[in-house]
């Protein structure tokens, strides 16, 4: 808690509580933090705990490849974090391109960070084999996966369970009574694990493997809400996922427009949920815990920088949510 948070509470002048504070802090009882004060770590405590002391002052690096969508609530997050450890975030953009990836990293750097929060605008390869392997700070992978043997392997690593979150999807229509689903989406770092969820869900539920129609923003949109249509009229798809939010509005608007009703003649469900609730009918939608990712990976780095190689490596996944709206309902 923070200091000025815990004197209002308890109804105490700040003098009286740092007094207190520093009596409890001598025995062990209390660990101070940079404006606050935490518990110890005991026996059995949660395997991410919050920020030590030493993590004030510390300044964090974040690479994002957005700032528009999707990671706006992973950077709150991280800021919330680093606040309360009393570090300071510092901000890079990439826009989904590998050269800006390394040059926005490279100037960080140099200006000084003391370790990064890295989420590469693609899923790491060999081809960030050297890049990575140079980095010389204390780093965390950010919603990528840090495969085996892959050239993050060795990263400490946080990241949405997309493929949970995709079963998620796919257990809420089978539930409903669907049997014959599709995915529709569009090519991201994301998109291998939501479809390896899709696949992996409609099979353990005894369904055929759901048919995949990807979005390219680069063909006509007509010939993309044909294809859509042929799934629902023709070839008996009665649910839809859809990654990601803004593909799955657009469906439902020119879905709309060519008669075909949501939910009554096929039900949607969108990946993200940025904008989902937004739409009519509000579209049910997996939620990403993106802000818990923020912080946990902020609590990680600092770990990291302040323990160096004696922290255990760890590789966490969070789990997405799914949030029931308008857009889902037994096919008729």
């Amino acid at each position: 808690m923070r200091l000025s948070e815990l004197a209002e509470e308890l109804g105490v002048s700040a003098v009286t509580l740092r007094r207190d504070v520093e009596h409890l802090a001598t025995q062990g009882l209390l660990v101070r933090v940079h404006g606050g004060v935490t518990l110890p770590p005991s026996p059995g405590a949660d395997p991410v705990p919050g920020p030590p002391a030493s993590a004030a002052k510390l300044t964090v690096g974040m690479l994002v490849p957005s700032a528009h969508y999707y990671y706006p609530e992973v950077i709150k997050g991280a800021q919330e974090q680093a606040a309360r450890a009393g570090a300071r975030i510092v901000l890079a953009i990439s826009r989904y391109e590998d050269d800006e990836d390394r040059a926005q990293v490279r100037q960080l750097i140099k200006d000084g960070v003391d370790g990064l929060l890295l989420t590469p605008s693609r899923q790491p390869d060999e081809s960030h084999v050297e890049w990575l392997a140079g980095l010389g700070v204390p780093t965390v992978l950010v919603e990528r996966r840090a495969e085996l043997a892959g050239p993050a392997s060795m990263f400490d690593a946080v990241a949405s369970d997309h493929a949970h979150g995709a079963y998620l999807g796919v257990r809420h229509l089978a539930e409903l009574g669907h049997r014959r689903i599709a995915l529709v989406a569009y090519p991201s770092p994301t998109t291998p694990r939501i479809r390896a969820g899709v696949v992996a869900g409609a099979r353990a539920l005894g369904m055929d493997r759901p048919p995949e129609i990807v979005v390219d923003r680069a063909r006509p949109l007509d010939g993309f809400v044909a294809d859509v249509l042929r799934l629902v009229r023709e070839d008996g798809v009665t649910g839809l996922i859809v990654h990601n939010d803004e593909d799955a509005l657009s469906l439902v608007r020119n879905l709309g427009a060519a008669g075909v009703h949501i939910p009554s003649e096929v039900s949607l469900v969108a990946y993200d949920d940025e904008v989902a609730s937004l739409c009519s009918p509000s579209l049910t939608a997996v939620a990403p815990p993106k802000g818990e990712v923020g912080r946990c990976a902020v609590t990680m780095l600092i770990r990291r920088m302040t323990q160096g190689a004696s922290a255990p490596g760890r590789h966490l996944a969070l789990l997405p949510e799914l949030r029931v709206r308008e857009s889902s309902a037994a096919p008729r």
